[in-house]
């Protein structure tokens, strides 16, 4: 624990950056979707040039949120310098599988091809996200499909963060107990919709955080992620249970203080897996 609170301390001292934001980027600019969930915004560090970039995608059930809603993310990360994207996608029921996976991808893949513009190292950038955000996140990490229509991989992801997220689709708490406007009724479909499907020795660097007052059911898919990635032969897989947070809380309250645990372990993680070669 006194490790813990100097840790914090640091993060505590490094919040010091004026953060400039760059809103209603369109990252599919050959179409159009309603509500302006083609688009992200940045939050930039005063100064900014070659940073490290964290990417975020928000939670919801893929049927709610929107990036508008977390600028407390951007603001978190650019103040400690890292150039922060936040992006909105595509929502169930207007759409399903996989349209939110598919429009992650082209976000990241705008950001990889842009951010240099805007004082980002494309070289340097980490992926997190909330929930269905974590989903996402480790989806875009693992699966090697929506990366590739854009002729990336995994490997351009250098950490993978998921926050209170799940990993097994046709598990408890996930498609068997939602509706099917999201994955669909096949439980091939939820399988192949997993990112669990995919671990490997090779994936990038993961953080895995959840709560103690997260469900039960995603607590247990937290903590079977971190044992199958070992078990997948993945040497850099890291835990921490956030303690005394709701599901929402363990996200929504990481701008509350400096020295706030979620946002702070993964700043430490970025600094170790983002830092300047």
């Amino acid at each position: 624990m006194a490790a813990l609170a100097v840790g914090l301390a640091a993060d505590a001292a490094a919040q010091s950056h004026t953060v400039t934001v760059v809103r209603d980027l369109d990252y599919v600019p050959r179409a159009e979707y309603a509500g302006g969930k083609d688009r992200l915004d940045l939050y930039i560090p005063e100064g900014a040039k070659n940073a490290p970039v964290i990417f975020s995608l928000h939670g919801g059930a893929l049927s709610a949120g929107d990036r508008r809603e977390e600028r407390f993310v951007g603001q978190r990360f650019a103040a400690a310098g890292y150039v922060t994207v936040v992006a909105s996608y595509r929502l169930s029921p207007e759409v399903s599988h996989p349209a939110h996976i598919e429009d992650a991808a082209a976000a990241f893949a705008w950001v990889k091809r842009n951010i240099g513009q805007h004082g980002g190292d494309p070289d340097r950038m980490l992926v997190t996200g909330h929930s269905a955000g974590a989903y996402l996140a480790m989806l875009l990490s693992t699966d090697p499909r929506w990366l590739a229509a854009h002729t990336l991989s995994p490997r351009d992801i250098k950490g993978v963060a998921p926050v209170s997220g799940f990993f097994w689709v046709d598990k408890e708490g996930v498609a068997p107990d939602r509706p099917t406007y999201v994955w669909g009724s096949d439980p091939r479909v939820w399988a192949e919709s997993s990112p669990a499907r995919y671990l490997r020795a090779d994936l990038p660097p993961v953080l895995i955080l959840d709560t103690d007052g997260d469900e039960p059911w995603r607590q247990r898919q937290n903590a079977d992620l971190a044992a199958a990635l070992r078990a997948a032969g993945h040497r850099d897989v890291t835990v921490h249970k956030v303690p005394g947070r709701t599901h929402m809380s363990v996200w929504t309250k990481m701008n509350d203080s400096p020295s706030e645990e979620t946002s702070s372990h993964i700043l430490r993680f970025a600094a170790r897996v983002l830092a300047a070669k």
